[in-house]
């Protein structure tokens, strides 16, 4: 499977809604995302313009794609920026900088590839070159209910950090980490 993995554009806010709304269409979308396809579907245009300009300039985070030879996005993966002090969107406040990756969602003819190992390496190398902040710690949540994606990222590095959130239906999401080498 032939493609590139690139950070998403301005002008790509009509393809990220597109793959957003596909995402949320997966079968396992209610484990992986705090959104429904019914939500997501109703933002107006100037919100997914605003969403795509803002990973697209890295002011907040940024957003990477895995796009096939034929133009097609098979994959995403985003990276938002934490500061330490700053109480996050998720609600709590890092006492470290760090990246808090979210969104991952690979096309079901592109799993099981290493298409995702790859998009987590381009958010990797992107949190590792921050400067300001400088990043030491890149985290993520997984539902306690979706094995599969704890192993892949367990292949990329991630280990559980004992911390978790409540998640829908009376189960958790659990922290995994990974720091700076």
């Amino acid at each position: 499977m032939n493609h590139i993995i690139r950070a998403v554009r301005h002008e790509d806010w009509a393809r990220i809604r597109a793959l957003r709304l596909d995402a949320l269409l997966d079968p396992v979308a209610h484990l992986a995302f705090h959104d429904t396809h019914e939500r997501a579907a109703a933002q107006p245009d100037d919100f997914w313009q605003g969403r795509a300009a803002g990973v697209a300039e890295g002011r907040a985070g940024r957003q990477f794609v895995a796009e096939a030879e034929d133009g097609r996005w098979l994959g995403t993966v985003s990276v938002l920026v934490e500061r330490p002090g700053v109480e996050t969107f998720f609600g709590d406040v890092p006492e470290l900088a760090q990246t808090h990756i979210v969104g991952v969602f690979v096309r079901p003819e592109a799993r099981g590839t290493g298409l995702a190992a790859e998009l987590f390496r381009a958010a990797l190398e992107w949190s590792w070159s921050l400067a300001e902040p400088s990043v030491e710690r890149v985290r993520l949540f997984v539902h306690e209910d979706n094995v599969r994606a704890e192993a892949m990222y367990g292949k990329v590095g991630f280990k559980r950090t004992g911390h978790s959130v409540p998640a829908a239906g009376a189960r958790s999401d659990y922290e995994l980490a990974l720091r700076r080498s």
